[in-house]
């Protein structure tokens, strides 16, 4: 466990972090349309980073990641795997919800690289589990699709990443939950758990 003075010291980072965040205007479109930002929720301990693309409705309604339907079913999957929200990190590439809930443009994640990557470095996760494409190819800078990334691991800076189906595409296509649980088997295991 991180000394508790390690621990402040990050905690204070990230909130920092958020501050700065909050007052960001990079994407004017985005900027004018958010309510609020959405930084990321969790432990500033946590060995698991779940990283996630954008905001949606209920998400810049409360300022918090993974709160509506996909939310839910992202917290059945944590608790599946023995661990809660507290427990791990939740971040999407884009801090602001896009209009309509479309999919991020590249500038928009070009915008929002350096904030995530700051996050990711001050969290210092030993796994990042990728939910859906582009929250895959914005971190492994990469074009390939989630179903080629899928079922193997992957590399970003100190940390081990996974790659698996985001927990909205679950919610259309339940057929795939079979994938993201072998999926989390992988990762559980990677810390010496059984699913």
């Amino acid at each position: 466990p991180l000394d508790a003075a390690v621990l402040a010291t990050r905690q204070q980072q990230l909130q920092t972090l958020g501050t700065e965040v909050a007052s960001c205007r990079r994407c004017e479109e985005l900027a004018c349309g958010r309510r609020q930002t959405v930084f990321g929720a969790g432990s500033p301990a946590a060995k698991i980073c779940f990283f996630g693309e954008a905001p949606g409705a209920d998400e810049d309604a409360t300022g918090e990641p993974f709160v509506g339907k996909a939310g839910q079913l992202l917290t059945k999957i944590i608790e599946a795997c023995h661990l809660s929200r507290e427990e791990v990190y939740i971040l999407n590439v884009l801090k602001c919800r896009p209009p309509g809930n479309r999919k991020p443009l590249p500038d928009e994640v070009a915008n929002c690289r350096d904030y995530f990557q700051q996050q990711l470095a001050l969290i210092a996760p030993e796994v990042i589990c990728c939910l859906g494409a582009t929250s895959a190819q914005a971190l492994l800078d990469t074009t390939e699709s989630i179903g080629k990334l899928r079922g193997r691991w992957h590399r970003f800076g100190n940390a081990a990443v996974i790659c698996t189906y985001h927990p909205s595409y679950l919610l259309r296509n339940p057929a795939a939950k079979r994938d993201v649980w072998d999926d989390m088997k992988t990762m559980m295991r990677h810390f010496g758990c059984e699913l």
